[in-house]
């Protein structure tokens, strides 16, 4: 409706148009005098005409005096005849200059036809075009089945291609890849041998970690017909649109084979059917049906390579994984300390950096960062630096930034009162000092007391090494560290605050997962409890069926207050005594507000055990509920709630 109003709008502005050029042809309407052939006669005989034109019956005067006049004739009477008959002599005629006009041919088709014409070609160009904006929204609603999917072909847009080179760290991800890439580029080998191409490679890893980017390495090097589509864009509220949009995205990829088929976020029509939410025609459910009958049905698929990608592998139907359909999984996990180190170096190209800025320290103090997430880091350092009227990015730039990513900017409107600020200081020393005493917690590398997004404190540390698995005692030292802040609230004041409500929490997770996941309880069988693989709605588990008895249930809840109460325990009997060092580094906290790592080890000592020297003093990463990401996790938050509620406090994690 909007175009057709566009139209009217723009045709009656063309008629307004050629109104105007009309009238440009038509005769001159300004007042003429009129006279009869009598008069005419007289103003002869008195010499008064200087010139007449004559066309038609219309007789233009033109006097002396520089008057124009007009007079009329009859029609089968010439001007002669009239003025001889009204007396005027020939002498008389001969002096008078009469003139005949007669139209040309343009004047007459402009003068006659044309403004009949013009009008009646602008109706019917009218009606052509309106009826053709209808025709286009019937074909829109004929296509509406028709796949959405974007043709990224290898001989266009060469400069915005991406290549396998230019893709830093999961090295294991890309030797698969490749091979796919050889098998579109040098099939014959693979044939001779008898294999045969992958229908499907499915890349499952977390947010962030560069699986779009593979994929359109693999267009980048591939050298044949790319197409790319969302998973959302085939869900529709209509029944039976996303299989048509199915149908026909794999319809054009077989004309196009061999080709690459890349599905972002399979999870999106690919999750598992039966759960009876939506019923047996549920959209979803269909889209998912005509994706298995296209990779691997009845009819040959040949050529066609289904590249996918999702980071919720454990809610895809187990049809789709199956061999014949996704052949291969390749799994881009996070990176390490040295894919760390060059996918910074990637995104530090155009960016202008100081000379004492130190990639390898940014990718050691940022274990647990994906690729987007360094990305994120180094662009967040650029505008703290334009910020500041900067030409170059210096390396506090990027040290802050790290602490605004992690937790947030700083909150310097967040004025704490005195006691306030003394609870914050003894809390987060708690933290440290019970980092610093135990042999499995990680180093202490920065504690502050200034609030930062929702943290009104927070406790760093950095572990020395990425790590992959963790031990028992790891886990026991991490829950007594949890609780160091709730310990010397404890100790100091003989009272707690909401501040310890997310270390609780946390702690309280990791004690849970250890008796119910980790098998590591001391009364208990070493088992699992509860089932994981339930019933997803939304991304999230509706409930966890319990695969136990109220009995055990009992002593699950007994095992699990034994493990924090063990912590509590281990944290006070710590601080009670150490209580002088925990005077002393609350002191410096309160003088200072942060305290780096060797600020702190002036007041401790160094960590028993651990002679490595790291210049480092900040550090973030993500925390999964998974088991090592979970235990791992190496910042100790500290937030206090203007309301007195208990809220989550900001967490990091090393990988």
């Amino acid at each position: 409706m909007k175009n057709i109003s566009k139209t009217f709008l723009a045709f009656f502005v063309m008629m307004i148009v050629t109104a105007g050029i009309l009238s440009l042809f038509e005769n001159d309407n300004a007042p003429k005098t009129e006279i009869g052939l009598g008069q005419l006669a007289g103003k002869i005989k008195a010499g008064e005409v200087e010139k007449i034109e004559v066309r038609g019956n219309e007789l233009k005067i033109f006097t002396k005096d520089k008057k124009e006049e007009t007079a009329y004739k009859e029609s089968v009477q010439s001007l002669s005849e009239a003025l001889v008959n009204y007396g005027v002599t020939e002498e008389e005629l001969r002096a008078t200059g009469i003139a005949i006009k007669t139209d040309t041919g343009w004047q007459y088709w402009l003068s006659v036809v044309l403004p009949f014409l013009l009008p009646f070609l602008l109706i019917i160009a009218f009606v052509y075009f309106v009826s053709r904006q209808v025709q286009g929204v019937n074909k829109k609603a004929m296509s509406f089945g028709q796949s959405a999917a974007k043709a990224d072909r290898s001989d266009e847009n060469k400069k915005q291609k991406v290549k396998f080179d230019q893709v830093a760290g999961a090295r294991e991800a890309k030797a698969e890849l490749e091979e796919i890439v050889q098998f579109l580029e040098h099939p014959k080998k693979f044939i001779d041998l008898g294999a045969k191409i992958p229908k499907g490679v499915l890349l499952i890893g977390p947010p962030g970690c560069g699986k779009t980017l593979l994929a359109r390495a693999v267009a980048g090097e591939a050298g044949v017909p790319f197409f790319y589509v969302s998973g959302s864009e085939f869900v529709e509220m209509f029944v039976g649109v996303g299989a048509s949009r199915v149908r026909s995205l794999f319809d054009k990829a077989k004309k196009n084979a061999p080709c690459i088929v890349f599905l972002d976020e399979l999870d999106a029509v690919g999750r598992r059917r039966g759960t009876g939410l939506g019923g047996s025609h549920d959209e979803r459910e269909q889209t998912l049906n005509q994706i298995l009958v296209e990779m691997d049905g009845f009819e040959p698929n040949e050529g066609v390579i289904l590249l996918a990608a999702t980071n919720r592998p454990d809610v895809l139907d187990p049809a789709l994984l199956r061999p014949g359909r996704f052949d291969r999984r390749v799994v881009v996990d996070l990176p390490d300390l040295k894919d760390r180190e060059e996918i910074l170096k990637i995104h530090a190209m155009g960016k202008p950096l100081t000379n004492d800025v130190d990639l390898h320290t940014v990718a050691a103090r940022t274990p647990g960062f994906s690729g987007a997430d360094l990305s994120n880091l180094l662009n967040e350092a650029a505008i703290l630096a334009a910020k500041q009227d900067k030409k170059q990015v210096a390396m506090v730039d990027i040290l802050e930034s790290i602490d605004k990513v992690m937790i947030g900017p700083e909150r310097k409107s967040r004025m704490l009162s005195e006691k306030e600020k003394k609870v914050t200081a003894y809390h987060e020393a708690g933290h440290a000092v019970v980092a610093h005493s135990l042999p499995n917690a990680d180093p202490v590398h920065k504690i502050s007391i200034i609030s930062r997004g929702q943290a009104g404190g927070y406790t760093i540390k950095l572990p020395t090494e990425d790590k992959h698995m963790h031990a028992y005692s790891e886990f026991l030292d991490e829950m007594a560290v949890l609780l160091g802040g709730y310990a010397a609230e404890k100790l100091v004041f003989g009272e707690i605050t909401t501040g310890a409500t997310s270390d609780l929490k946390r702690a309280t997770e990791i004690a849970k997962d250890l008796v119910m996941q980790y098998g590591m309880s001391h009364k208990l069988a070493p088992r699992t409890f509860g089932e994981r693989d339930e019933l997803i709605f939304f991304g999230k588990e509706i409930s966890e069926p319990r695969d136990y008895s109220e009995k055990l249930a009992e002593k699950i809840d007994e095992e699990v207050a034994d493990y924090i109460n063990e912590a509590r325990k281990s944290a006070s009997d710590i601080l009670t005594k150490r209580r002088e060092v925990l005077e002393k580094v609350t002191e410096a906290l309160l003088a200072k507000e942060v305290l780096e790592r060797e600020e702190f080890e002036k007041i401790v000592g160094e960590k028993g055990g651990n002679k490595e020297q790291l210049t480092i003093n900040k550090e973030q990463g993500r925390t999964q509920k998974t088991p090592a990401r979970l235990a791992s996790e190496s910042v100790v938050g500290r937030q206090k709630h203007e309301n007195a509620e208990s809220t989550k406090a900001q967490l990091t994690g090393n990988s």
